[in-house]
């Protein structure tokens, strides 16, 4: 089961397919995190990740629920 209480503590990052090495953009509380994630530009977006500690989700799939 996904953790996706507002206060959950996540790890947002960019992974992008071309580049192996995840980079961190925001480490704290999913509400923020995708608030951060929203401020991005889509491209961007497409490659967003979000992990709690039982789950690896795509922003994009968050987003639209």
């Amino acid at each position: 089961m996904r953790s996706t209480f507002t206060n959950a503590t996540v790890r947002l990052y960019h992974l992008d397919d071309g580049d192996p090495v995840a980079q961190t953009l925001f480490y704290g509380p999913l509400d923020e995190a995708l608030v951060i994630a929203a401020a991005q530009v889509e491209d961007v977006q497409a490659h967003l990740w979000i992990a709690t500690d039982n789950d690896v989700a795509h922003y994009l799939d968050l987003a639209s629920d």
